[in-house]
């Protein structure tokens, strides 16, 4: 693993976004894993002015997002959909029939979810898949469970992280309890890997990561066995780490 830690949250940013454009100028057809909540916020704004000052073209990139919820308008600000569009998608040139999600709101969850992985073959495989982790160890919505959760998949959501993205929502109360979620087999077979991780909350998840035994108690402890995995950490989050 590559590990840079970065004194703030900018510099984080910058770096993250100038990883995620490199992808894109060293294959200009790229396909992009990206993540939603607050950690890759910096790296799609930077990502977004590097495309205003004309040194990106996102023209034929695909992406597959990690993640949504189930039941969830996708025009609801809340949304992982509407997250992508506010704070990526209307602002760079994308096609719109190359942004793909996972539709929480199927008929057959189970159908949509194998369809999604045809679709990322179909595509090629993910060059470069972006990542947060939650406090409990969670990479997409992949919770800590008995087995690791191979390919896409429906997920009943930990209370801890039903808490973490309350912040997102008007109380905890909504919500969502499930979601569906690219499996860990999905994630692993990306070629490059970017976990983005920031302040202390994250830095006993990042230590398991890192130093811990692999565990389906700690998902992202798989990444262990990946081949390409760099780590971008603000001092918080790399503070239990030697």
């Amino acid at each position: 693993m590559n590990v840079l830690v970065f004194d703030t949250e900018e510099q984080l940013g910058i770096a993250a976004g100038y990883y995620m454009c490199g992808q894109v100028l060293q294959k200009p057809d790229s396909v992009l894993g990206l993540a939603t909540g607050s950690s890759p916020i910096r790296a799609y704004k930077h990502m977004i002015e590097l495309y205003r000052q004309g040194a990106v073209d996102f023209s034929r990139v695909t992406t597959f997002n990690l993640d949504e919820y189930c039941n969830l308008d996708v025009n609801d600000e809340s949304s992982y959909h509407y997250f992508m569009k506010k704070n990526l998608f209307e602002h760079i040139n994308i096609p719109d029939d190359n942004i793909n999600f996972l539709n929480g709101n199927a008929e057959d969850l189970e159908q949509e979810c194998r369809e999604y992985e045809q679709r990322i073959r179909a595509a090629g495989g993910i060059d470069i898949q972006l990542l947060g982790i939650g406090s409990n160890g969670h990479i997409a919505f992949n919770e800590p469970a008995e087995a690791f959760q191979r390919w896409s998949h429906v997920v009943a959501l930990k209370e801890s992280t039903i808490k973490d993205n309350s912040r997102f929502f008007d109380s905890i109360d909504d919500v969502p309890t499930h979601a569906v979620t690219m499996g860990i087999g999905s994630i692993m077979q990306a070629k490059r890997i970017l976990i983005i991780a920031l302040t202390e909350h994250k830095a006993k998840a990042i230590k398991q990561l890192i130093d811990g035994n692999v565990t389906p108690q700690c998902p992202a402890s798989i990444l262990q066995f990946h081949k390409d995995v760099t780590l971008m950490l603000d001092r918080g989050a790399a503070s239990l780490i030697s």
